[in-house]
This record gives structure tokens, C-alpha cells and sequence, in this order.
């Protein structure tokens, strides 16, 4: 852990440049979602019950280095005043924030300007003139390499705020020092958006669950004929390098052994459950919705000797009852796990966070992220350009 968090920063007195992520949706100007910026607070309340000032950096949207009003940050003040139940100071450019003395503010939009994505040097040294310390707390934005999540860490003393802390903690204890055995659960529609991130798991882990419509491609490479089924036939030939690459490392996949069938793709569509494998055939019309009850037992076996799981992506068309079931089992049996004690997960990626949710056990967890980019990049093992910049 090679970063900094609060605790190693002396705040009293200082001026500390706060990147956050709250980027929220709003409709008619009002936040519909302040799920976000509630994340922020903690670090807000920590800096300014230290003695420090805060300015905070943020994007909204992709302006694209011009001033957008439709993207003005003004429209999340009333939002962002509410979650911290004090007044923020609105800074509508980087010449007000020189001459600001507030002990909370915000900036306006820092992709109103050319230098932030562009990951401009010298933007980031006007920026860095604003402050005397440098925090990020928007790990949703690490994997982006721009001025304020790149640049402007090298330029101040950096450490991370307690979201970012949190976020890279969890990440840690779930991938690079993972309590053993250690298992994933990756669905979701198409292998072709997730190679880097199966390529990199089958060498970490010792189960892996495929679900999804991805699940298909695999089980269509192998043989299977699975009617109109969502698959990708371009990447047969992926499947069988990941289960191969699998095998060598002694990493166990778990595919479906049978599937909720259906002709059609509706609410309530009658269904029935069909055996799944290298030698299942089904008729033409017919497609696989979600897995059936003889793999989500399998999994629920599985997921009884794991010591971590890692869940990326639902096991079916969880948007569509019955098509939920195995996703909001396999879900709670994990859940269950958690809140026992004998499990670490954490989970991430947005129709993740929607099928928790819609399973009830969101909050049982150890940790959910809303990184979305930037969940994957780390789980793909990539280098995220805004950890690498505080020491990490």
C-alpha cells in the first residue's frame, strides 16, 4: 500500500485541493441521484473538523474543454449544500478561486478547460497554485490520466480521500492480497468486453463463475447448440484460449449445467429449464435466459469454500423476471457468507450494483463499488494513472 491516506497529512491551516466524482444525473436541473456526492462527505467533514479548507475539483459530463451552461456543477449545489448540511461557495472560474477565502467550495466544472483532459502541465500548475495539499477521493476517475487526477498529484503532496481509501483497500483485500480460496462470479452479455479482465482473473483466482449471455459463447465453443441464443461466434476461439489458460493455472470455471429457456424475451415469458453443455441442443427459436437450479447450486457449493469473491456482471437477464432468479440467489447465498463472517466480496460494474440491488443484499456486501471504468481497469490489472500518481 504504497499511497497516503488523511491520517498521514497535517491539515490544520491548509488549503486542500479535493478531487471527487459527482457527476450525478439530473433531470430539470435537480439531482435525481445524490448517491455520489452523499460518498463525498465523510472526507469533507475529516478535512474541515482538521482545520483544513477544501476546494473541490469535479467534472460533470464531457464539455470537451469548452464552457457548456447545460453542464454548469451550479445545478449540483443545492444537492451537494444538503448531503454536508452547510453552505458551499460556488467558484465560477480559476481567477475567483485565487481570490477565494471560504473554508468549502467548489469549482466550476474543470472540464470546462482545454488543460484538463489534455493532462496539461501547466494547467495543473495553476491548479496546484490554488492549494497547498492535494487529495483525491474519485477513484471512479483514476483511470483517467488528466490534470486533476494526474498531473496535479505530482505537483502537491497527495494522499487519498476515505472513498478512495476505501475503494483501494477493498480492491487490495479482494485482488492483490486476497484471503484464500478466492473466486469470481463475471457475467454480463458479451465476452468481447471483458477479455483482459477473464485473461488476468484465470491467473489469480481459484474459481471462476461465467454467467450471462457471455456463458453462451463458451458453451457454444465448446459444442453446444443453443439456438438463438445471444453469443458471439468471432470469439469461440477466446473462449477456448481463457478456459485453456484456466486449466494451467489451476483455476476451476464454472459454466452453466442448465439455463431458463424461452422463446421470447419478455416479462413473464413461459419458460422452461433445459440441461446445458458441450452437447445441448435446442430448438431454433429458443434462447437461454438465465441459468438454471443445478448450476445455481453448483455455484452455491462453490461459493461455500471461497474466502473471497470478487462479482462482476449478472448471471442473466436480471431486468426480466423470471430471467432474475439464479443472479438474486447466487446474490443472497453470498450475502449470507458476508454477513456470517466467512466471506470477503466485493462487487462492482453498474448492472452489478442495479442486481444486488434488486436482490435486497447490496448492503450485505464487504464493499460495492460505483467505479465503473475504473473498477474493470484495476480488475483487468491495469495501471490507473490517478493511484499511480499518489505513490500506489
Amino acid at each position: 500500500m504504497g499511497w497516503k491516506s488523511l491520517d498521514d497529512m497535517e491539515l490544520d491551516g491548509k488549503r486542500v485541493l479535493l478531487r471527487v466524482d459527482i457527476n450525478v444525473p439530473v433531470e430539470e436541473g435537480r439531482v435525481t441521484d445524490a448517491t455520489r456526492i452523499e460518498r463525498i462527505v465523510p472526507t469533507v467533514n475529516d478535512i474541515l473538523s482538521r482545520g483544513g479548507k477544501v476546494t473541490l475539483l469535479a467534472h460533470f459530463g464531457r464539455p470537451k474543454g469548452k464552457v457548456v451552461e447545460e453542464m454548469s456543477l451550479r445545478q449540483v449545489l443545492p444537492a451537494l449544500e444538503k448531503a454536508l448540511g452547510r453552505d458551499v461557495a460556488f467558484l465560477p472560474s480559476l481567477d475567483a478561486a485565487g481570490d477565494a477565502q471560504a473554508d468549502l467550495q467548489l469549482m466550476e466544472n474543470i472540464r470546462f478547460y482545454p488543460g484538463e483532459e489534455a493532462n496539461d502541465e501547466d494547467f495543473a500548475r495553476q491548479l496546484a497554485a490554488l492549494g497547498d495539499i492535494y487529495c483525491n477521493d474519485a477513484f471512479s476517475a483514476a483511470h483517467r490520466a488528466h490534470a486533476s487526477t494526474e498531473a496535479l498529484a505530482r505537483l502537491l503532496p497527495a494522499c487519498a480521500g476515505r472513498l478512495m481509501q476505501a475503494e483501494l483497500s477493498a480492491l487490495e483485500a479482494a485482488l492483490a492480497k486476497p484471503e484464500r480460496p478466492v473466486g469470481a462470479v463475471v457475467g454480463g452479455a458479451k465476452v468481447s468486453t471483458k477479455i483482459a479482465l477473464l485473461e488476468n482473473l484465470v491467473n489469480r483466482l481459484d474459481v471462476l463463475v461465467i454467467g450471462g449471455g457471455m456463458a453462451n459463447t463458451f458453451l457454444a465453443a465448446l459444442g453446444a447448440d443453443l439456438g438463438k441464443s445471444l453469443e458471439e461466434p468471432d470469439y469461440y476461439d477466446t473462449a477456448k484460449d481463457i478456459m485453456a489458460q484456466a486449466e494451467k493455472a489451476g483455476c476451476r470455471v464454472i459454466l452453466p449445467v442448465d439455463g431458463l429457456v424461452s422463446r421470447e424475451f419478455a416479462k413473464g415469458a413461459a419458460h422452461e429449464v433445459a440441461p446445458l453443455g458441450p452437447d445441448a441442443k435446442l430448438a431454433t427459436d429458443q434462447m437461454v435466459l438465465d441459468a438454471g437450479p443445478e448450476t445455481v447450486a453448483l455455484v452455491e457449493t462453490a461459493f461455500a469454500e471461497l474466502r473471497t469473491l470478487i462479482w462482476n456482471g449478472p448471471m442473466g437477464a436480471f431486468e426480466i423476471p423470471p430471467f432474475d432468479t439464479a443472479t438474486v440467489a447466487a446474490a443472497q447465498a453470498a450475502a449470507a457468507k458476508t454477513r456470517d463472517g466467512t466471506l470477503i466480496s466485493v462487487a462492482g460494474g453498474g448492472d452489478t450494483v442495479a442486481a444486488l440491488n434488486q436482490a435486497g443484499v447490496a448492503d450485505d456486501f464487504t464493499y460495492i463499488s460505483t467505479a465503473g471504468g475504473a473498477f474493470l481497469e484495476w480488475m483487468e490489472g491495469k495501471t490507473l494513472p490517478g493511484v499511480a500518481a499518489l505513490g500506489g
